[in-house]
């Protein structure tokens, strides 16, 4: 179906072509949920929230740039205002981080699922950080307004992502050596 005809039903909310619509984009607006979110349930919750708002402003898409790339800010935009409005972007101390050697990675887990455990493993404010500005290209200046925090503290909570997933990362290998070390 053409995607403009596709549009122009989902406005009228025919429900036939909201599937469709769900059915051709839900797993690439399931894979963004799943970055910025702790876990799966989450991440499936965050779409279905991102699809009702979807649903509600499809009106306002124009046909002017990328429909995908609208989908996707709608999405995130879905998911970090749902995070404002839960309380959950706030300043963390290195007190409240995780103990990195609670991690467990399984046996059988590739390396983008153990890099994405990691990621949703972080706290709330440095996974969102770390996701917008390396995973999806958004500047500090961008972030800063979307997360309503200054561009130094964007910076901050970029550099603190990177740290510690680069220490979870040594403290994997490190496992992972000890343990064939070990047969």
């Amino acid at each position: 179906m053409q995607l403009k005809k596709l549009v122009s039903r989902c406005i009228q909310q025919d429900r036939k072509a909201q599937e469709e619509l769900y059915r051709i984009f839900g797993d690439k607006l399931y894979s963004v949920c799943l970055k910025y979110s702790r876990n799966r349930v989450e991440a499936e919750d965050n779409l279905q929230d991102s699809f009702v708002t979807i649903f509600e402003k499809i009106g306002q898409y124009h046909f002017k740039g990328s429909f995908e790339g609208w989908l996707k800010r709608i999405t995130i935009n879905t998911v970090l205002q749902k995070y404002r409005k839960d309380g959950v972007l706030y300043l963390v101390s290195t007190q409240e981080l995780p103990d990195t050697a609670a991690l467990v990675i399984e046996e059988d887990d590739t390396d983008l699922d153990t890099l994405l455990k990691l990621i949703q493993e972080l706290p709330d404010q440095y996974r969102l950080t770390f996701n917008l500005y390396v995973l999806d290209g958004y500047s500090h200046r961008e972030i800063s307004e979307m997360l309503g925090i200054s561009t130094g503290t964007s910076k901050s909570n970029l550099a603190r992502a990177k740290a510690l997933l680069r220490t979870r990362i040594r403290e994997i290998i490190h496992q992972k050596e000890a343990k064939s070390s070990n047969q």
